[in-house]
């Protein structure tokens, strides 16, 4: 039964989980574009930073509608919604109008480069809107189906799909453009078949069509997994959860953990009046602020930006490209680190030792390029790893346990808001400071953000490691908002 029981939990958390490869995917496949539609658009660095930023802009609509969306709807419903998104997307990201003359192809119907460029910034928007969707729902939805011994791990794969993404989306980059070659970004005002303008004379198209695939897989596979069971039991649906949860763990599980779901749902009113009550003010705080704090570390501007910025220092595009790659490497190496011992040390001790990390590695990119160094990329490697076992994955999987089922949703939609809202000034930002402060100062920003995270981690980050969900509300219940200085359940 529990080999039985571990493929069906894992193949529902597979599907949930491309979700935040697509959100990894997006993030990074438009740092290869970045070039391109900076010479194709004569984008000055305001009008790069909005491009990049959009989908970001999309993310934070996403994130509020989210929680109105999965807390009436239910979880399932919310990710087609997100997928829909997703999909309209890549397709639009990729067929902005023809703007800069006639290909003799009817379908294009304007040649004004203001116009196309709006359409490129909606396509993006949409897109953040299934992003932020997503970012809220399937941690819920993972957290709500897995078992209090492997939550952590499994929450935490979440954000593995993520670095998975991000590190297939700058592989994708770094190939597409060698392929091209010397002609790739060279517009021609010759007439060029379909696959040369794709992939050779205007090749970010093809760098953002290669999004849809994986958008059409996440769109069909999500009519094939079950609802959240503590969302069906909040909706009175109680056969319906009894057969999901037995699935997961067999029938005496479902049983015993059954009337445990139901009493702490009855005792739950739901909504922004349950989330503002008084033992609530301390998950309250936790879900905003470190989200907020892992974003202001610079972690987005770094991941949207990876090749500009390693060529700010080592002045090679293909080299910046190849460079991407190994980001992308260490981030997918660290967050399984993170994967393989969240239920061993914790998630707070993680938390501390990741964003401790953090700060010295910002501040040697920020030393390194001050000294016009071509090394900047170790330091820079050294603060991916350490958000990868730390902020990456930890922030989504406290953030989807510290609240109370029927609210679970509304919470984690106002985190995802705190995060993409500062990822959205972060990363809007970045091409202004790279200019006017130069990237040493940036970074020298970035590494000081870090430490206010390193006092708030220690003082309110409680322990939840091997706790039931229910167990975790009791908690919070008994504390009644007082006593800041948490350590442990």
């Amino acid at each position: 039964m529990k080999s039985k029981t571990s493929k069906y939990l894992l193949g529902i958390s597979f599907v949930s989980t491309i979700g935040g490869f697509l959100f990894g995917y997006d993030t990074a496949i438009i740092s290869g574009c970045n070039t391109f539609l900076e010479q194709q658009f004569q984008l000055t660095p305001t009008m790069l930073g909005w491009v990049v930023s959009s989908a970001l802009l999309g993310t934070i609509f996403g994130c509020v509608v989210s929680s109105m969306i999965t807390d009436r709807f239910g979880r399932t419903k919310a990710l087609i919604l997100a997928a829909i998104c997703l999909t309209i997307s890549a397709v639009g990201s990729m067929l902005p109008p023809q703007f800069l003359g006639d290909l003799e192809m009817a379908m294009w119907f304007t040649s004004d480069t203001s116009s196309a460029f709006i359409f490129l910034i909606v396509a993006r928007i949409i897109g953040g809107i299934g992003v932020g969707i997503t970012s809220v729902v399937a941690p819920v939805y993972i957290s709500e189906l897995s078992l209090p011994q492997n939550r952590g791990k499994m929450v935490s794969l979440y954000q593995l799909s993520i670095t998975l993404g991000i590190l297939l989306a700058f592989l994708v980059d770094w190939i597409v453009l060698n392929q091209a070659g010397s002609a790739a970004g060279v517009i021609s005002s010759e007439p060029s078949g379909l696959f040369n303008w794709f992939f050779v004379d205007e090749l970010w198209r093809g760098m953002f069509g290669t999004e849809i695939p994986i958008a059409l897989l996440f769109l069909l596979l999500l009519f094939k997994v079950p609802e959240s069971p503590r969302w069906l039991v909040s909706k009175g649906r109680y056969d319906e959860a009894m057969d999901i949860m037995t699935k997961i763990d067999g029938k005496e599980y479902a049983e015993s953990q059954m009337e445990e779901i139901k009493e702490m749902v009855e005792a739950e009113s739901g909504g922004i009046k349950e989330l503002l009550q008084p033992f609530l003010r301390i998950p309250l705080c936790i879900g905003i602020l470190l989200p907020m704090f892992s974003h202001l570390s610079g972690i987005a501007a770094i991941m949207y930006f990876a090749p500009n910025i390693i060529n700010e220092s080592i002045k090679s595009v293909e080299s910046a490209f190849l460079g991407a790659v190994l980001v992308g490497i260490v981030n997918c190496a660290f967050t399984f680190v993170a994967i393989m011992n969240i239920e061993k040390f914790g998630r707070r001790k993680l938390l501390l030792i990741g964003v401790i990390g953090a700060f010295i590695s910002l501040s040697g990119v920020g030393v390194l390029f001050a000294m016009g160094s071509k090394f900047v990329i170790i330091p820079l490697l050294m603060y991916v790893a350490s958000f990868a076992f730390s902020f990456g994955p930890i922030v989504w999987v406290i953030i989807s346990e510290i609240f109370p089922t029927r609210i679970r949703g509304l919470a984690v939609s106002l985190g995802s808001f705190s995060l993409m809202a500062t990822g959205f000034v972060i990363t809007l930002t970045n091409p202004i400071l790279i200019k006017t402060v130069m990237p040493s100062g940036t970074f020298f920003i970035y590494a000081a953000l870090t430490l206010p995270a390193i006092w708030f981690i220690w003082k309110f980050i409680p322990e939840t490691k091997g706790k039931t969900l229910e167990e975790i509300e009791k908690f919070w219940r008994k504390k009644g908002g007082r006593n800041p200085f948490i350590i442990k359940i």
